[in-house]
């Protein structure tokens, strides 16, 4: 894999919240620029076809059915779980296991935020106002 130089103009708060971050993870600031990027910037643009066949088929659910798809979350084991790996990995690091574990936590994460996302994207296009659903709860 090639390489390519980006040089951006970072404003000042920005910049120190990632040099605290990267100070936070032991390592450069480029470094942890790159693994922001990487984890927000998806590696392909086609959906793995469970995910894909998962959200083509809230087109068939009835409005109520939706909402509750649009207001569902990562269970709260799951998320407190990611949320200590988030913060033992900025404390110290972690292991082989507790990584692949961490990335499996993400992948649910990411697919219940698809999940909710698309929900609301069908219920505003029949017309309900989903700002309620936007919400934080």
């Amino acid at each position: 894999m090639t390489n390519q130089t980006l040089t951006l103009q970072v404003p000042a708060v920005l910049y120190s919240r990632l040099k605290q971050r990267a100070d936070q993870a032991q390592r450069s600031v480029e470094a942890e620029t790159l693994e922001l990027l990487a984890a927000t910037v998806p590696a392909t643009e086609a959906l793995p076809a469970d995910l894909q066949e998962a959200l083509t088929s809230l087109a068939l659910l009835d409005d109520e059915a939706l909402r509750r798809a649009a207001r569902s979350r990562l269970g709260n084991e799951a998320a407190a779980e990611l949320e200590a790996l988030h913060f033992k990995q900025q404390r110290e690091g972690l292991t082989d296991a507790e990584a692949q574990r961490r990335g499996e936590l993400i992948q649910q994460y990411e697919r219940a935020m698809l999940v909710r996302a698309q929900a609301a994207a069908l219920l505003r296009q029949r017309g309900h106002d989903v700002s309620t659903l936007l919400a934080p709860s």
